[in-house]
């Protein structure tokens, strides 16, 4: 349930004066509250965004399902399936679990599953854009087990799902579903379609409206909740509302869906949010961001303000239900080239931060390891600045929300949760977000201090407390080991990102 927030401009020095002993329970979030999306085209291979380094050349459309509706083809590079079984990948993966790992996206709107058990994918049937095998949704669930994520998907619309009136049939999801149930279930949560607000890229028929979308959610819905009686239906996983974002084609409003969707449609409302659209989308007219904004206030704000937008909405349709934040990114379009810097951890730590406060239950970052919005290298799996971020925010964030004060003030944004693993200790995150000069906090209590800091905020490495971060020779993940600070004010280097453990605040809410 979301939880009452409201958001103070006090000034840095009210801030100071938080407690962590006597900090007040607001709420709590899923303890998979970070997630992460690989996505579809990921799994089976296929057109994704062409990544800034890349020199490919663009390949021919292979069908019309293998690019999204209204957007340009050369953005696109051709990719072979992910190794969900390197060993590397599930070493990084594991560190962040327990975790859900989303398998949707805009392609798997047209995917077809093929129900036997060749490996190599057959021939796209008609009315589908790409082929998911046996073998490769096994890798999926062989992942997940391996790594502490539980799956969340969505469900192929496109035109070889429906009858010859055009209506949604679950013909093509049962086989999925059967297949997937003889392999223990593991199927978590599910949205219907992905973005059905950008319905033109989920192969739907010309006209499509809020009306077309109720009638077959309505068939989805019994059979998903009979199929799967134990998994959470999440919807509608809607993007591009709450704030200015050009989305290729009509819109179809949340309303709308929500309102055509029958009484209690779902289990735990969901949306999407980009705060602007990459300059790979440049020339579909939207106003995209700059790595000189990236810290402003107006950036970091938008979170919350896609988020009140869908509250509305959750409170209208779905009250009482969890709401989840099933994909996001540095902006849409496969992320800005500096997505993959210090430049962005930032909005990533402040997003969860800020969103935890408001009650926001999960947060699935897109993607794990493809293009440049990834948490993770595709060509070297080497971590990336925010991968380490979210490391610290899973080793030290529990999932009890205080109330931290001003959550976000002129230049220190403050976040406070019960620490992870430590009874009665509490874990304050304070974000310096002035580029120029350090700010200072007060912190009751001694604590253990994790500050990320970049040599350049352009970077793609980071330093935890001056010390550079990498990877084992062996390529595990380190144990982070932070530096020891004494109650009472502490300093923050300018551009920063610091975690404070204080073990011994015996804050009651967190026995």
């Amino acid at each position: 349930m979301r939880a009452p927030i409201a958001v103070f401009a006090l000034t840095v020095a009210a801030v100071a004066q938080q407690n962590p002993s006597t900090m007040k329970k607001i709420g709590t979030v899923d303890v998979r509250f970070q997630s992460y999306n690989v996505e579809m085209v990921e799994v089976t291979g296929g057109r994704f965004w062409k990544p800034y380094s890349s020199t490919a050349a663009a390949a021919p459309v292979a069908s019309a399902g293998a690019t999204p509706g209204g957007i340009d083809p050369s953005l696109f590079e051709q990719r072979k399936p992910i190794d969900l079984y390197n060993p590397k990948l599930r070493k990084l993966a594991a560190a962040l679990g327990p975790a859900y790992v989303r398998v949707p996206g805009t392609w798997e709107n047209t995917m077809y599953f093929q129900d036997l058990d060749a490996t190599a994918p057959g021939a796209t049937p008609e009315g589908f854009g790409g082929v998911l095998t046996r073998a490769q949704w096994k890798g999926v669930v062989d992942f997940s087990r391996a790594v502490d994520a539980k799956i969340v998907t969505s469900f192929a619309t496109s035109a070889g799902t429906r009858d010859a009136a055009g209506v949604w049939t679950p013909a093509e999801a049962r086989k999925f579903m059967a297949y997937d149930k003889s392999l223990g279930g593991n199927i978590a949560a599910a949205e219907f379609m992905n973005e059905p607000t950008f319905a033109s890229a989920a192969g739907v028929p010309n006209g499509y409206d809020g009306t077309a979308y109720g009638r077959d959610f309505l068939v989805f819905q019994r059979f998903f909740r009979e199929a799967a009686p134990r998994a959470i239906l999440l919807g509608p996983g809607s993007v591009g509302e709450g704030i200015d974002m050009v989305v290729p084609g009509r819109l179809l409003p949340s309303k709308d869906l929500m309102a055509a969707s029958g009484p209690n449609p779902v289990d735990a409302f969901s949306y999407h949010y980009y705060g602007s659209v990459s300059s790979r989308c440049s020339r579909l007219g939207a106003a995209g961001t700059t790595p000189d904004a990236a810290l402003s206030e107006d950036w970091l704000r938008r979170t919350d303000t896609v988020e009140a937008f869908y509250a509305k909405l959750h409170d209208e349709y779905a009250p009482g239900k969890p709401i989840w934040l099933t994909e996001t990114g540095q902006t849409a379009c496969g992320g800005d080239r500096w997505a993959s810097t210090f430049t962005d951890s930032f909005r990533y730590v402040d997003q969860m931060g800020s969103l935890a406060r408001r009650g926001v239950q999960v947060i699935a970052h897109n993607t794990l390891a493809a293009s440049d919005y990834a948490l993770i290298d595709e060509a070297t799996l080497m971590p990336r600045p925010n991968f380490w971020a979210a490391l610290l925010w899973h080793r030290t964030m529990g999932t009890t929300v205080f109330d931290a004060g001003s959550a976000k003030a002129a230049k220190v944004h403050v976040y406070a949760q019960c620490m992870k693993g430590k009874g009665g200790g509490v874990t304050v995150v304070a974000l310096n977000v002035d580029r120029e000069a350090a700010q200072e906090i007060e912190i009751a209590g001694k604590s253990t201090r994790y500050t990320l800091t970049a040599p350049e905020l352009m970077s793609r490495s980071v330093e935890l407390n001056g010390k550079a971060m990498g990877l084992a020779a062996n390529g595990d993940v380190p144990k982070l080991v932070g530096v020891s600070a004494a109650g009472g004010k502490v300093s923050l280097p300018a551009a920063s990102i610091s975690f404070f453990t204080v073990a011994g605040a015996g804050n009651s809410a967190c026995r």
